[in-house]
């Protein structure tokens, strides 16, 4: 959960990087919360349209402005633009790319991005 809330933390932060941990857990988290939500949407009968539950709809619309900051700042670790989200728009074949993108490991050390997350954590640790 610390992992979420770090995202949380820097819901407008489009700049430096984020360690693949950081990302894939926050997702997970989230996966998890938006299953939780829609459940309780179908037990409580929540609904905004047909099959659209109320608390899934506004976490959602909540969580929008993180998922993209912390998006962008994975796509900075592996020293690529924000701008190759744009791929995200061709179906399927984007959106695989996109997910390589998330798995690959960050740039060692330093990159136009800013440092290495990966040492600035470690350092934070061993302090």
């Amino acid at each position: 959960m610390d992992w979420y809330f770090k995202v949380l933390r820097n819901y407008v932060g489009f700049r430096g990087r984020a360690r693949r941990k950081e990302y894939w857990m926050f997702i997970l988290v989230n996966l998890v919360l938006t299953g939780v939500l829609s459940i309780l949407d179908k037990m409580l009968g929540l609904k905004i349209a047909a099959d659209e539950g109320m608390l899934t709809t506004i976490y959602g619309l909540l969580i929008m402005l993180p998922s993209w900051a912390v998006q962008f700042r994975r796509l900075h670790d592996t020293d690529r633009s924000a701008w190759w989200l744009l791929l995200v728009l061709i179906p399927i074949i984007g959106w695989i790319v996109i997910l390589i993108f998330n798995c690959q490991n960050g740039t060692p050390g330093e990159n136009r991005f800013g440092s290495d997350p990966k040492l600035m954590d470690a350092t934070l640790v061993s302090d």
